[in-house]
C-alpha cells in the first residue's frame, strides 16, 4: 500500500538512513530526528560510503526490525532531493525486513519501480511527508489574529528548525500557548504535521504559509520554522513566500559562524547578518509593517563552551541585540526570549 503526506499515523520507532552522505549538513533530517524525539530512534545505517553518522547504534534492517523499528526514515536531504541508485538495494533490504519507507525527499518512494513493485509484494507502506495538501488557496495578504515568530537565515541547513523547537518550548515553559509549525520534512516528522513549503508551487507559497497559521486568540503564539534564505541563489523563493505569507510579528536570524560560501554553491559569499536582518525586515514589512527582528541565533556547535559565550557576547554587543545558541540554555537565550516576547 502506498500512502502520502494526508496519513500522519507514521510507524515508529525508525531506522535513520544516512544514504551516502559525506557532509553532515547534508543529514539534517537524521540529526533532527535523534535530537528532538530520541525516543523513536533505535539506530541508524548506510551505504558503505557514507561517513556522517548520528552516533546511534550501526543496525541492518534485520537487527533494527528485531528492535522493534517499524521503518527506515530516509535521513538525508541531497541537493534536489533524489533518490540515490545506490540506495535502491538498501532500501529493498528495508522493505523485505519488514520495514516502512518514510522519506522527505522531493522524488516519490513510489516513482522507483523496484521499490514500488518490493512494496506491493510485501505489503509494505512507501510514505512521502513531502505532499503539500490540495487547493492550496493564493495569498489574500489579509492581516490575521495572534502572534506570529519566523526562524529566517543566512543559508539553509544551520539551525532555523531547532531555534524554532527551542523557542517554542521555552514560551511554553513561560505558560504562553504557542505552536511549532514546520515547513520542512524533518519538523513534520517531529511534530505530526506541518506544510512542506518547498514542494509548493510558487504561485502558492504565500497562501500555504497562510493557512499553516491561521488566525488564533490575541495572545497565542505561532513559532514557524523558517526555510531556506532569501540570499539563496536557488532558494530565496520559498524563503519570501514563507515571509510574506507568515506576517511575522517577530523574526529570529539564524548563522553558522565559520560557514563563509552558501552550502552547496560555493561561487556566493554568505551574507552578514545586518544585511540578513535589513532585508528580512524591508520585504517583511510589505504584509507587517509592525515586523521586528527579536534577535540573533548562532550555531555554535563545533566551539568550547567558553568559546561558544564570548562569541555570543562579541555578537551581542556588535550587532546591539539578543544573542544566543538555542541549544545552550542560559542568560543568553532567556534574553532572548524576553526579547522575542516584549
Amino acid at each position: 500500500m502506498i500512502e502520502g503526506a494526508a496519513d500522519t499515523r507514521l510507524p515508529y520507532p525508525y531506522l535513520l538512513f544516512l544514504g551516502d552522505a559525506t557532509e553532515p549538513a547534508f543529514a539534517k533530517t537524521a540529526f533532527g530526528l535523534r535530537d528532538w524525539i530520541p525516543e523513536r530512534c533505535v539506530g541508524e545505517w548506510g551505504c558503505s560510503e557514507a561517513t556522517v553518522s548520528t552516533g546511534l547504534p550501526r543496525l541492518d534492517p534485520a537487527a533494527a526490525r528485531a528492535r522493534g523499528a517499524r521503518a527506515l526514515v530516509i535521513g538525508v536531504a541531497n541537493v534536489g532531493g533524489a533518490i540515490g541508485a545506490r540506495w535502491v538495494p538498501l532500501l529493498v533490504e528495508a522493505l523485505e525486513a519488514g520495514l516502512d519507507l518514510v522519506s522527505g525527499l522531493h522524488a516519490r518512494l513510489a516513482d522507483v519501480p523496484q521499490l514500488a513493485a518490493a512494496a506491493a509484494r510485501l505489503g509494505r507502506r512507501l510514505i512521502d511527508v513531502r505532499v503539500p495538501p490540495a487547493h492550496i488557496p493564493i495569498a489574500t495578504g489579509r492581516k490575521r489574529t495572534g502572534r506570529r515568530l519566523l526562524t529566517v537565515g543566512t543559508d539553509c541547513a544551520l539551525g532555523k528548525k531547532y531555534a524554532a523547537l527551542a523557542l517554542t518550548r521555552a514560551f511554553a515553559a513561560r505558560g504562553r500557548a504557542v505552536d511549532f509549525r514546520a515547513t520542512g520534512q524533518t519538523g513534520i516528522l517531529i511534530a505530526g504535521g506541518g506544510m512542506p513549503m518547498d514542494a509548493v508551487i510558487s504561485d502558492f507559497e504565500a497562501g500555504a504559509a497562510e493557512i499553516l497559521s491561521p488566525d488564533a486568540s490575541p495572545e497565542h503564539w505561532d513559532v514557524i520554522e523558517g526555510q531556506g534564505s532569501l540570499f539563496h541563489p536557488a532558494y530565496a523563493a520559498v524563503s519570501l513566500g514563507l515571509l510574506h505569507g507568515s506576517q511575522p510579528d517577530v523574526i529570529v536570524v539564524c548563522h553558522l559562524p565559520g560557514r563563509e560560501r552558501v552550502l552547496g554553491y560555493p561561487d556566493y559569499a554568505t551574507p552578514g547578518i545586518p544585511e540578513t536582518i535589513e532585508l528580512n525586515l524591508q520585504l517583511g514589512r510589505r504584509t507587517n509593517p509592525a515586523i521586528r527582528c527579536g534577535g540573533v541565533c548562532l550555531n555554535t556547535s563545533q566551539l568550547p563552551a567558553r568559546e561558544a559565550h564570548d562569541l555570543l557576547a562579541r555578537e551581542s554587543h556588535r550587532l546591539g541585540l539578543a544573542v544566543a545558541d538555542p541549544l545552550r540554555p542560559g542568560r543568553e537565550f532567556e534574553r532572548l526570549v524576553d526579547s522575542c516576547l516584549a
